[in-house]
């Protein structure tokens, strides 16, 4: 794992069409701020697991729900 140090407003750039920036810090919580085309899924990790849970259980539709009630 690449493991990089970045402050506030400060960004990452993966594969020329993926920025990462650092939009707050407060506390031991860091807020990123995404920017990545439209067909390139972005997810939390727990809302990945869960969609990957509901398709593996033919459950596609729940899945669905669930990332478009993230934001």
């Amino acid at each position: 794992m690449l493991v990089l140090s970045r402050k506030k407003n400060e960004s990452i750039v993966i594969d020329n069409d993926i920025t990462i920036v650092v939009v707050e810090i407060r506390g031991d919580k860091v807020r990123l701020g995404v920017d990545a085309p439209k067909e390139i899924p972005v997810h939390r990790q727990e809302v990945f697991e869960a969609i990957k849970r509901n398709q593996q259980n033919g459950h596609e539709d729940a899945a669905n729900e669930a990332a478009a009630g993230e934001s």
